[in-house]
């Protein structure tokens, strides 16, 4: 049976995704009403703006007052679209201690401070949901904290970022340089005009400290991913990577160690197999592929971004939490159990691929691969091209410890036939 007093929803930020999620609650109003089982009322929004047009909403629910509005007491559910750390936070937990549950989008917000909401959500007996906050439209945190429940997962691996993959992907079809794919990135709006929180890896790395701590059912925090950024990456790195079989993407990694007593989170550009399914992911795409001991291989693939696909996964959580609303329950809270420690990136295993630029002259080959061999990194593959005195030497390496790799890489740049260390790139997915 339908309720007839209608769930009150207030809405923080009327942005991109805010106007999307007010609009889609109007033009669907009859169905959201019969998915939860009670009608669902904007019963206000928080801008900053109050004199900009907000096509479909009622100008008497904008309000600039935001502490006031998630004060009011009689309000069901609470949408923080606004981002950042602060204001959010504090709206948030004060949403919490006035009868509200909390629908976010807000992944820095909750990569920093992710325990602390859930600890305040669970204090006060109300839902936090985010599945908006990774991967847009996606489904991907329900899947991981309540489809795979009762699974092991060892492994996510994902391109969570629809910008950085957008210009690498016109990087590889074109070979444009990255300065060129970034300035159609921007021209086409899928870069911001500061384009920093994403090609410098942030907004992946707060995305992998989520995925990281579902997966793993243990607390990981911004500061506990390893970030690398993608502005070095150039015409050369995508031209080796094809003749190795692969690309080039920004990854999120989030992997159990083989003794699975530590986690491991990283974000950084990596070639991988042209066979593995990332690689096929296209323009502003996200993908992400999950593995797990009794569901083996799993890919989420969609938008990752933008107004109506962000909305999607907000009104999604609406209903969620309505109906938990009605049925006087909460969903899934925290799941830190395991609490396993996040081991330092010198821990992390994996092959690289060094470009070097060395003196063509006999013994330069010998005396690099003495220095692999003394830092215990074994080599695969080795191919050098000459010419007038300079050359290049491309080393692909066996797994080795990342630490040990380091110590490699600062030992070669003492040789003196080695010019300098032209790339450095991880080599994923195989």
């Amino acid at each position: 049976m339908m309720r007839t007093r209608p769930l009150k929803v207030a809405l923080l930020g009327c942005g991109v995704v805010g106007s999307e999620v007010a609009r889609i609650m109007t033009t669907h109003a009859d169905d959201l009403a019969a998915r939860i089982g009670a009608p669902v009322e904007l019963a206000g929004v928080a801008v900053r703006r109050p004199d900009k047009v907000r096509e479909g909403i009622d100008p008497a629910l904008i309000t600039t007052d935001a502490t006031a509005l998630v004060k009011r007491g009689d309000l069901d559910i609470v949408v923080e679209v606004i981002g950042g750390i602060e204001p959010a936070r504090t709206l948030i937990t004060t949403a919490f201690e006035h009868g509200a549950s909390v629908v976010s989008a807000n992944k820095a917000l909750l990569a920093q401070d992710g325990a602390a909401l859930h600890a305040a959500a669970e204090e006060h007996g109300k839902d936090l949901y985010y599945e908006a906050a990774v991967a847009g439209a996606i489904p991907l945190i329900r899947p991981l904290r309540e489809s795979l429940a009762g699974d092991k997962v060892n492994r996510v691996l994902g391109i969570v970022n629809g910008t950085t993959n957008f210009i690498l992907d016109k990087m590889d079809s074109t070979g444009a340089g990255y300065q060129e794919a970034l300035d159609e990135a921007t021209a086409l709006g899928y870069a911001e005009a500061d384009p920093t929180a994403d090609v410098e890896g942030f907004d992946a790395a707060a995305k992998a400290a989520i995925l990281a701590g579902i997966a793993f059912h243990t607390r990981v925090r911004l500061d506990d991913v390893h970030r690398e950024g993608m502005t070095e990456v150039t015409a050369a790195d995508f031209a080796s990577a094809k003749e190795m079989g692969c690309t080039i993407k920004l990854l999120a990694i989030c992997e159990r160690a083989e003794d699975g007593r530590s986690v491991t989170a990283r974000v950084h550009p990596a070639m991988i197999p042209l066979s593995h399914p990332l690689a096929s992911v296209r323009g502003a795409y996200n993908a992400v592929f999950v593995e797990s001991d009794a569901s083996g291989q799993l890919m989420f693939y969609g938008p990752g971004a933008g107004g109506s696909p962000t909305a999607s996964a907000v009104l999604g959580d609406l209903v969620a939490v309505g109906r938990n609303r009605l049925g006087g329950t909460t969903g899934p809270g925290e799941s830190a159990y395991a609490a396993l420690p996040v081991s330092p990136m010198g821990e992390v295993v994996t092959r690289y691929h060094i470009s070097l630029d060395v003196a063509d002259k006999p013994g330069v080959l010998a005396q690099v691969a003495t220095v692999f061999a003394e830092h215990g990194v074994s080599i695969d593959t080795v191919r050098q091209q000459g010419k007038d005195g300079e050359a290049s030497l491309v080393v692909v390496t066996h797994r080795a410890s990342d630490a040990a790799l380091g110590g490699t890489v600062e030992a070669l740049r003492k040789l003196d036939t080695v010019r300098g260390v032209a790339s450095i790139m991880r080599v994923e997915g195989e």
